[in-house]
């Protein structure tokens, strides 16, 4: 924890900012990213922005309001709602004759991550965004959208040890309202949407994730690990590695952060940008 406040306090001074932006989704990413900014910079310097759409819960605004009121923020509220639909009215030609997918979906965080950095821009405010390691590792993000940012708070932080930093921050008084720590964790840009629907269990993926970048185990080594017999599919494990090796593009033009495990995206880990994604299980498996 002392590492990312540090981190964030002095990638800020360092480069001029005095103030910083979070988007606030009501969930437990951006509400950790929240907490780390008031320690890092002051309560005072900090702003916390939520933009709903036709498909946030009520839960979502509620929480990320009271999480405010705990950390001694006004939220500010602008919705996305009129700017999704104008969007999706401004394609409808060139998406005619298709069926909706994740297009539609990605438009409304890109419509997010224009509005902060318009606040950024107007403002001069740094934008944290609040992208943990799980999801930066596996591509569980929108380019333009919410990557978008200066700092990137939670790069090289896996989403079980997000759970764990917000249940310490809890530790003496409910910072991070029960409810965001609780629930399943979800992107809300479409209805019943959860992360596990495309992904596994965190504490599986995160396991594989170390193993696989950190460690830098092979397939045959990641399947053949007793922890995770009987709990995840060798084709779902290897799933999970083309995500990772294919992911590398978006990794390369998310912001900068701060580094806490042994092995973190970027630097730490070269990956070519172009190659050839086309691996078979026996590719891995020879590997």
């Amino acid at each position: 924890m002392n590492a990312l406040i540090l981190g964030t306090k002095d990638y800020a001074i360092k480069n001029g900012f005095q103030k910083c932006l979070v988007s606030l989704s009501g969930g437990i990413d951006s509400a950790l990213v929240t907490a780390i900014a008031c320690k890092a910079l002051g309560n005072e310097n900090v702003t916390a922005v939520t933009l709903p759409s036709k498909y946030s819960s009520s839960h979502s605004i509620s929480d990320s309001l009271e999480l405010c009121e705990n950390l001694g923020l006004k939220l500010q509220t602008i919705p996305i709602r009129e700017s999704h639909e104008s969007m999706l009215t401004s394609l409808n030609d060139f998406f005619e004759g298709t069926e909706e997918n994740n297009a539609e979906e990605n438009l409304q965080a890109r419509i997010r991550g224009n509005i902060v950095m318009a606040i950024s821009n107007k403002f001069s405010w740094l934008v944290l965004s609040t992208g943990n390691k799980s999801e930066i590792a596996t591509g569980y993000s929108t380019l333009y959208g919410d990557m978008a940012g200066g700092f990137s708070v939670l790069k090289d932080v896996p989403k079980t040890m997000v759970y764990d930093l917000s249940k310490f921050i809890n530790s003496k008084e409910e910072i991070i309202p029960i409810n965001i720590i609780n629930k399943a964790p979800s992107a809300e840009l479409k209805p019943d949407q959860y992360d596990q629907d495309t992904l596994p269990e965190y504490e599986i993926l995160d396991m594989i994730i170390e193993l696989y970048v950190e460690k830098k185990e092979s397939f045959n080594k990641i399947v053949s690990n007793k922890q995770l017999t009987n709990k995840i599919s060798e084709s779902k494990i290897l799933e999970i590695l083309k995500m990772i090796d294919r992911n590398e593009y978006k990794r390369r033009q998310s912001p900068p952060g701060i580094k806490i495990t042994s092995l973190a995206f970027g630097r730490d880990r070269r990956y070519p940008l172009a190659s050839d994604h086309k691996y078979t299980y026996t590719d891995y498996k020879s590997s």
